[in-house]
């Protein structure tokens, strides 16, 4: 039995950041917009924009404490660093000013956490971050100690349901990189097609071109991820067919390098990854070397320099929320509760096209950002895929009783799934036909 409507209220000037509970019926939500510079999803709070800029005299306002599960040998934590440090020197602020921002590296997902946000408000933050979703319960915990303090645990999902007027969720539409990633991917195919070189091993059974991809774990961000780039690549090439490996860890250089080997053996001739070392990359590089038809897209960071068979990275700008974040505080304005951005607000992007991609691929690439940006194409359009051989009309992205089971609010409709609408973390977590999970 699901949750009754507490309410649900338009208005398209306001910021609404209240979480959305539901009743028995598959409610379809909706959406209103307000200026240019922000767009609100009324039913969930789910906010995009820029700040104003910043009101003169109030810089010295800001001390930012960072928590981050890893350094600048990892590349989810490089991206993090560079966008902190970019949005703050934006802003006329030095990120290796501790009056400014005190960085804690390497801060796993425990009560370390907790300890060190406690250090942290003692230091005199007034605003503490965290990037991994491991440390969003430690975040909450501290929040609700210091409700003067605000709280932002990265890639959460939990902010709105919390009720703490103090602790916010972000992320970016990452899944529109990966498409776009898809779509790098796919151009390559066609080549390779066009020029007979797909060796037979790298068709399956059915005579679809078998991809591989490297995943840290079986989470919707990861689904989500892994569908967009599928269907990305499908825009270009139909007859594929694509093969998850899971790590079970999201930094794992062995591991991701061992998932890639198993995937190459296996005749994939593109390998995706979500997981955060060059593990992955650096397989097929090797294999790529030694005259394997296989080539690479990585993330976070420009990996074209393990070699030519990385054709590009999908990649997040994290400056774009941090500025948001930071002019926020400084104006003493409210943190939405949940924010997210894709290439509308320049959030996302892919990095460099490496020396292998095919003729033709920045072309279609802008083209393709182009029409994700003007929202006239839309990732998880629901005619693009099936599930269970059946085109999926319905899908629940809520979970409102915390058991990681989603349990209502619909995020199907206008003829496609609308990623980060109830959250701004991902939840697609639809298995569509044409993937394959390994063990």
């Amino acid at each position: 039995m699901f949750k009754k409507i507490v309410s649900l209220i338009l208005c398209a000037a306001m910021m609404i950041t209240v979480f959305a509970a539901c009743d028995s019926s598959d409610d379809e939500g909706s959406a209103t917009y307000g200026s240019d510079e922000t767009k609100t999803l009324a039913a969930s709070g789910v906010t995009y924009g820029v700040a104003s800029e910043v009101a003169e005299g109030t810089a010295t306002d800001l001390k930012v404490g960072v928590i981050l599960v890893g350094d600048s040998t990892e590349s989810y934590t490089e991206a993090h660093i560079v966008g902190i440090e970019e949005a703050l020197t934006a802003l006329g602020l030095d990120p290796t000013d501790d009056s400014v921002c005190i960085w804690e590296y390497k801060i796993e997902e425990t009560e370390d956490c907790k300890t060190t946000a406690e250090n942290l408000v003692a230091q005199g933050c007034n605003l503490i971050i965290s990037n991994s979703y491991g440390h969003q319960d430690y975040m909450k915990e501290v929040a609700a100690e210091y409700p003067d303090v605000q709280f932002v645990a990265m890639t959460g999902d939990t902010a709105a349901s919390s009720e703490l007027s103090n602790f916010a969720n972000a992320f970016t539409e990452v899944y529109q990189s990966r498409y776009v990633l898809g779509v790098v991917a796919g151009m390559k195919l066609a080549e390779l097609v066009a020029n007979d070189s797909i060796p037979e091993s790298g068709y399956d059974d059915d005579g679809n071109i078998k991809i591989g991809y490297v995943g840290a774990y079986n989470y919707a961000e990861v689904v989500s991820g892994y569908t967009a780039f599928f269907l990305g690549i499908q825009s270009v090439v139909s007859n594929v067919s694509m093969e998850v490996k899971y790590t079970n860890s999201w930094y794992d250089w062995d591991a991701e390098n061992e998932a890639a080997k198993a995937l190459i053996s296996d005749g994939c001739v593109i390998i995706g990854q979500h997981a955060d070392s060059t593990g992955a990359p650096t397989a097929v590089q090797s294999a790529y070397a030694s005259g394997t038809v296989v080539y690479s897209v990585g993330y976070n960071v420009d990996m074209t320099d393990i070699g030519d068979a990385v054709l590009t990275s999908a990649t997040n700008v994290w400056e774009v929320y941090y500025e948001y974040l930071f002019k926020t505080v400084l104006n003493g304005g409210t943190v939405a509760t949940n924010w997210t951005g894709g290439y509308e607000q320049g959030a996302v992007a892919i990095t460099t096209l490496g020396s292998q991609a095919a003729d033709g691929t920045a072309e279609k690439v802008a083209e393709v950002e182009a029409a994700l940006q003007a929202g006239t194409t839309h990732v998880f359009d629901t005619s693009k895929f099936t599930v269970g051989g059946e085109t999926v009309t319905w899908a629940y992205a809520t979970d409102s009783d915390g058991d990681f089971t989603y349990d209502c609010n619909n995020v199907v409709s206008d003829g496609y799934y609308h990623e980060s609408w109830v959250q701004s973390a991902p939840s697609f977590a639809l298995r569509i036909d044409g993937i394959t999970e390994l063990s």
